[in-house]
């Protein structure tokens, strides 16, 4: 497979990360309080998948308990020709880049693409990561006519949809250039050489920030 949006946003925020997952994943250290924001997370996009009522969803797996890419992608295909209104981890896939979307939602002029966060607002990942999603979709001549970030809202169990429309094809625009830059580093057999700085903190705290740090000090 190319370049997925974990592996674009990821790659985004330092070349090395993207390297790193690919041939030293043994390497990843994720603390417990970030994994439990991560379950939570998982746990509210499965709420957020009935918002708009019912709802047809395309994750699929192998035997052996990993995601089934090709079936999802078939399964994702059937359901647009069938017109299913509400489709759940749609995924899609162009030149072997891949995304799947939380939401994708039938209009009368095209389809709503949601990003669901575990957040109180939206901030500039939320959108980069929409921007990826659309130039995917675009690219497979999917007719995205909204873009939209749903998050908490002040009480435990309210949305708020956001829409980022503007923004996210604002973005899209720049990733024709960049996926194929990450997917060649993704690739490559070198381990990429890359100073600590900032990104390793931000927009969050890479996971193989001891790796790096430590062979610093050597």
């Amino acid at each position: 497979m190319g370049v997925t949006k974990t592996d674009y946003m990821r790659g985004m925020q330092c070349p090395k990360m993207l390297w790193l997952d690919k041939h030293k994943p043994e390497e990843k250290v994720i603390p417990p309080e970030v994994q439990e924001l991560l379950d939570k997370g998982n746990e509210f996009g499965d709420r957020a998948m009935a918002m708009f009522g019912d709802y047809v969803e395309m994750t699929a797996y192998k035997e052996d308990g990993r995601l089934d890419f090709t079936a999802m992608l078939q399964r994702t295909q059937e359901h647009l020709q069938e017109g299913t209104r509400v489709l759940c981890e749609a995924a899609f896939m162009y030149y072997g880049n891949y995304c799947a979307v939380d939401i994708l939602r039938r209009t009368d002029s095209g389809y709503a693409l949601y990003e669901v966060k575990n957040s109180y607002g939206v901030k500039e990942q939320f959108v980069r990561d929409v921007g990826f999603q659309l130039y995917i979709l675009n690219r497979c001549q999917v007719k995205v006519s909204g873009c939209y970030v749903v998050y908490r809202g002040d009480s435990a169990d309210s949305l708020v949809v956001a829409d980022v429309t503007a923004q996210a094809w604002a973005y899209a625009r720049t990733v024709n250039d960049n996926i194929w830059r990450l997917g060649k580093i993704k690739t490559q057999k070198e381990e990429v050489e890359a100073e600590t700085g900032s990104q390793c903190e931000q927009p969050y705290r890479c996971w193989y920030w001891d790796y790096c740090h430590s062979r610093e000090k050597k």
